[in-house]
């Protein structure tokens, strides 16, 4: 046994709180293994350590780890997120333990209306804030995958997500013109678009969120999360097609399951309209030739739907 695994597993036997010099180093460490063993370098565990140690877990103590996640007046996702998160640096660190269990609770996704987007994104003071969220809400984009894009991953208007999160297909989606030329506008100091980690991305959001959300005097506004960009897109697709293939196809996802609670987000009105879609200019042409009406162009996909009673 090494002294530096000895050490470890001293400190894992009970000892008092690590003193914050050492937090610290442990922190980098840990952000340091993340990236060699794989994980994404702003990966959603470094934020789980972050809220443990300002919990007062004692990091080197699993069972102290647990009796503070199961105080915590977290949600079940949240507190299994932070068993993932802890189960990672049980294994950088070579301490044992036996994983809690918590399961996440299957709830339906809070939907705002495009208005409340489009006033959040005015509303922000920072340039790359402002381009980020319009990427968001253009590209259904996972946050995470957001913030991996690169300058070579922009051609003309189209965007393609080639580094993914678990469970999610590399796909190709296509941007406005004003959403290209916000990104252009920003300063080309990396080679990724947005040079930043995805804590300080949150904290930014979240600041602005509050002011927004104050100035207007909508509370709903502070419901407004990262995610809720993908979850509002997904819906309005799939109520725009009833197509939840197209609407899978657009958020990458690898599984239908994962779709089909799109669905269920909004109870919209049945407004008796078959609806096709084209990606090319001759199945356009048939499908206007088959009586339907051009309503609209989403990621380059051309939406088209006539009333069913004129359906054959």
């Amino acid at each position: 046994m090494t002294s530096e695994v000895k050490i470890r597993k001293e400190q894992a036997a009970g000892a008092t709180n690590p003193d914050p010099a050492t937090t610290k180093g442990l922190l980098i460490q840990y952000i340091f293994y993340l990236s060699k063993e794989g994980y994404a370098e702003d990966s959603r565990y470094i934020s789980c350590i972050r809220m443990l140690k300002n919990a007062g877990a004692n990091l080197f103590d699993p069972e102290n780890v647990k009796e503070v996640i199961a105080k915590r007046k977290w949600k079940d996702g949240v507190k299994m997120q932070a068993v993932y998160a802890y189960d990672a640096m049980t294994k950088m660190l070579g301490i044992e333990w036996t994983k809690p269990r918590y399961r996440q609770q299957e709830t339906l996704p809070f939907i705002p209306t495009e208005k409340e987007l489009d006033q959040l994104i005015a509303g922000c003071k920072s340039r790359r804030m402002i381009a980020f969220l319009q990427t968001l809400k253009e590209t259904f984009a996972d946050p995470s995958e957001a913030l991996k894009l690169r300058w070579i991953d922009i051609k003309g208007n189209v965007i393609t997500i080639n580094e993914t999160v678990k469970g999610h297909s590399h796909r190709q989606l296509k941007g406005s013109n004003k959403l290209i030329a916000m990104l252009n506008a920003l300063p080309k100091i990396s080679g990724r678009i947005f040079p930043t980690n995805y804590g300080a991305m949150a904290q930014c959001f979240m600041t602005g969120r509050k002011r927004v959300a104050q100035n207007l005097q909508n509370p709903r506004i502070r419901k407004i999360s990262f995610v809720t960009f993908r979850h509002w897109g997904a819906s309005m697709i799939y109520h725009q097609t009833r197509d939840i293939l197209l609407v899978k196809k657009l958020l990458g996802h690898k599984r239908i399951k994962n779709t089909l609670k799109y669905t269920q987000l909004i109870q919209f009105k049945d407004d008796e309209y078959d609806v096709a879609t084209a990606t090319t200019v001759e199945e356009a042409k048939r499908i206007l030739s088959a009586g339907f009406d051009y309503i609209t162009e989403k990621n380059g996909i051309m939406i088209f739907r006539k009333p069913k009673r004129y359906s054959t």
